[in-house]
């Protein structure tokens, strides 16, 4: 299954109490919990999905699409409907239940799904007379899975992807779960569609039910009257920690899962600055070193999976998403701003031009994720086997490289699922440390790592000429700002021009091709662009612009995140009980409303724009930015602590709110070595709570204040180093600015 991050809705468990009787509940218990016991095997998965236009049986109305989620099941026999108001009509004229799937391109379990039931002309007949059947692109709907998700996990107890709801004709659900088997899934419909005929109270009866969470789940609670304190966002660190694998790092919640935790290290990092408490650290150090050494991370091609499927990182879910690359990236930043730790520099960088080679558009944007399975197996593209590469690299070199990455003629993936390649294979990953392993074997190190190099390189070329795992190519708005965010950091952390370019060509395709009468788009994929944005879209596309404006000195950037945000107070912002919702004021009305800052797999849109009102509060000396991050604060949390349950990213925001920000300027003709040795003193050096402004010359009319009186000393590129508009001497040497930024408070 393709595993949601188990955050369940803050009423669940007691709003699931109530419908835990009769024949619902009774199909609800039997049919929620995915049964892996007699997964497809590789005939019935098939070789793969290419095929022409005149080999296909059926074809339904999604192959209108542009979603490649939704064009992947366009010839199923089922006949599929696009949500939308057709579709909908269409139930409620027919008076037939709607089955709604929701999923995305990269989900395996999807995959599976698809080719057990949906592919089958007998779970067709079934559908296609009994229901209207909608498939549902989560990425391009994120409103519409995330009020369906919360009912799934309310009732269920978990959640996850394929997504399967059963809703009455106006929309309520009634019934839901994740994957389901073929022959559970078939019994399920049938039940259920006997049930709509010769008893509905029952099925009237739990949809109720449901009328009730949404009610309690969209309304807001009643606003704290303080912002969450600075001691609660120590104590939810430091329960992070606690939580925190004493061997291999990360959480696994008491499964064997683990997701790369980057928002709660960067939490745990911020109060580590602060107070200095090394354990914090020190649970950040183990899990970046074993995320980097396990198989989670590819070794070949660079990039990181979306999670690891056992507790030592070693054998990934194969998917590598956008928003994953740019998380683990800039926690990878941060952790080598902090130790200084080279490896953490590499990951970052290695993480960077796989997106930029794999995953960035010719015009620009950023697509949204590789699959986990190619020719119909799930990791098939990245494996091997012992004599495969002692033909590539040789028995002599070939015998070091296997005992360096863990390659045994039995293999280090040893489950065998009929989904996953049969025999030995393995997965590479780093089991000691390239020092120790020279040192080991009687090699001079650095001549082992030029070997690496090169044989990473051979097997890289040999790999390419496998088939790839599929790539959804569609541009999504809010994902790219998460990587445009991190790759412009990048640009200045690690000093690497390249990346900024990137990141402004990735910006500027979105601002040219993904607004509409000024406002953003969603997504983008055949030269279309289409549905209105939500929260997150602006919130992490804003703070993508921040950081580019930061790490080019480029006005026009930072002109961009002001006009966004005004958009997004126009269209979002609750101006009766403070915060943001996910969805416009004039969008598409659904049964529910969230306005949130709870952190799935992505941060809360509310979280990270809390953060950009901030920044340019600072910048732009805006006192009615500030306010709107603190309704944020006051509606989502509050000194009752609310807020520190899955909320990494909102705390880190209150963490900001009450320091004492590094204002920082730089004057100086940005190609002066000069100047680029005064960025890299500010980069060089862990600041999480800090805005930077880098201008060529002094600009007496600007209306930035933090550039007001501001002058170069002696003809010198020279930084300011102010807190509240308040500045230090100026200083034109890194010595200097250095002392400035790591002085005691």
């Amino acid at each position: 299954m393709c595993i949601h991050v188990g955050k369940c809705s803050r009423v669940g468990a007691s709003w699931r109490s109530t419908i835990t009787t009769g024949l619902i509940a009774s199909m609800i218990i039997a049919t929620t919990t995915p049964v892996l016991a007699s997964p497809p095997n590789k005939a019935q998965l098939g070789e793969s999905k290419v095929t022409t236009q005149t080999q296909h049986k059926h074809t339904n109305s999604l192959i209108n699409a542009t979603s490649p989620y939704l064009l992947q099941h366009a010839h199923n026999p089922v006949n599929w409907h696009e949500w939308g108001e057709e579709a909908l009509k269409k139930a409620k004229k027919e008076d037939k239940l709607i089955f709604l799937s929701i999923g995305y391109a990269a989900c395996h379990w999807c995959h599976v799904m698809e080719h057990e039931s949906f592919e089958q002309e007998d779970v067709a007949a079934i559908l296609n007379e009994h229901f209207i059947s909608i498939k549902v692109d989560r990425e391009e709907r994120p409103d519409i899975d995330e009020i369906y998700m919360a009912y799934t996990q309310a009732s269920t107890g978990h959640g996850g992807w394929p997504m399967s709801v059963w809703l009455l004709p106006d929309g309520q659900p009634f019934l839901a779960g994740t994957y389901f088997p073929k022959a559970r899934f078939m019994a399920t419909l049938n039940q259920v569609s006997d049930s709509w005929i010769s008893d509905r109270q029952k099925i009237f009866n739990s949809a109720d039910d449901a009328q009730q969470f949404f009610a309690d789940w969209s309304v807001s609670t009643t606003p704290a009257t303080n912002v969450t304190p600075r001691k609660m966002v120590d104590s939810a660190a430091n329960n992070y920690a606690r939580y925190f694998d004493k061997n291999t790092g990360g959480m696994s919640g008491g499964g064997t899962n683990k997701f790369p935790p980057s928002m709660a290290m960067d939490l745990m990092l911020r109060v580590y600055k602060r107070n200095g408490n090394g354990d914090l650290f020190d649970a950040v150090k183990l899990t970046l070193d074993h995320m980097a050494r396990g198989g989670i991370y590819d070794h070949l091609g660079g990039g990181i999976c979306r999670y690891s499927t056992d507790v030592n990182w070693l054998v990934p879910h194969f998917e590598k998403m956008l928003y994953d690359q740019g998380m683990v990236s800039a926690i990878y930043l941060d952790a080598y701003q902090v130790s200084k730790d080279p490896l953490y520099a590499y990951i970052a960088a290695d993480i960077f031009d796989y997106v930029i080679t794999d995953m960035q558009d010719p015009k620009g944007g950023f697509y949204s994720s590789r699959d986990a399975d190619s020719e119909g197996l799930e990791g098939k593209f990245y494996i091997w086997t012992v004599e495969q590469i002692n033909q590539i690299l040789g028995p002599d070199e070939g015998k070091l490289f296997c005992a360096y990455y863990d390659v045994t003629p039995e293999g280090n993936w040893i489950e065998y699922r009929g989904h996953a390649p049969a025999g030995a294979k393995n997965i590479l990953h780093i089991t000691t440390p390239p020092d120790l392993f020279a040192k080991k074997h009687k090699l001079d190190v650095g001549q082992f790592k030029q070997k690496l190099k090169t044989w990473r390189s051979k097997l890289m070329q040999v790999r390419s000429m496998r088939v790839p795992p599929p790539l959804d190519d569609k541009v999504l708005t809010g994902w790219n700002g998460l990587m445009i965010a991190s790759m412009a950091k990048g640009a200045r952390v690690l000093g690497e021009p390249k990346y900024a370019a990137a990141a402004a060509k990735a910006a500027q395709f979105i601002l040219d091709h993904m607004r509409k009468d000024g406002r953003l788009l969603r997504t983008y994929r055949m030269g279309q662009a289409r549905l209105t944005a939500y929260l997150s879209d602006y919130a992490f596309f804003i703070d993508g612009l921040i950081n580019l404006y930061e790490a080019t000195g480029q006005r026009k950037w930072l002109d961009a995140a002001i006009e966004l945000t005004e958009t997004s107070i126009k269209y979002y912002f609750d101006e009766g009980s403070g915060g943001f919702f996910f969805t416009a004021h004039d969008a598409e009305t659904l049964i529910a409303r969230s306005k949130n800052s709870r952190d799935g797999a992505i941060p809360a849109g509310n979280s990270v724009h809390a953060m950009n009102l901030l920044r340019l509060a600072v910048l732009l000396d805006r006192k009615d930015f500030r306010e709107r991050a603190e309704s944020i604060f006051r509606d989502q949390g509050g000194a009752d602590g609310r807020s520190t349950i899955s909320s990494e990213r909102l705390l880190c925001a209150v963490d900001f709110y009450h320091d004492r920000v590094k204002e920082i300027v730089i004057i100086g003709d940005p190609g002066d070595e000069a100047t680029k040795a005064l960025l890299r003193t500010v980069y060089s050096t862990y600041l999480p709570n800090k805005v930077v402004v880098a201008v060529a010359k002094p600009d007496p009319d600007s209306d930035l204040p933090l550039l007001k009186g501001k002058q170069m000393r002696g003809g010198k590129p020279t930084a300011y180093v102010c807190e509240k508009y308040t500045c230090k001497l100026p200083v034109t040497t890194p010595h200097d600015l250095a002392g400035q930024l790591t002085a005691k408070k």
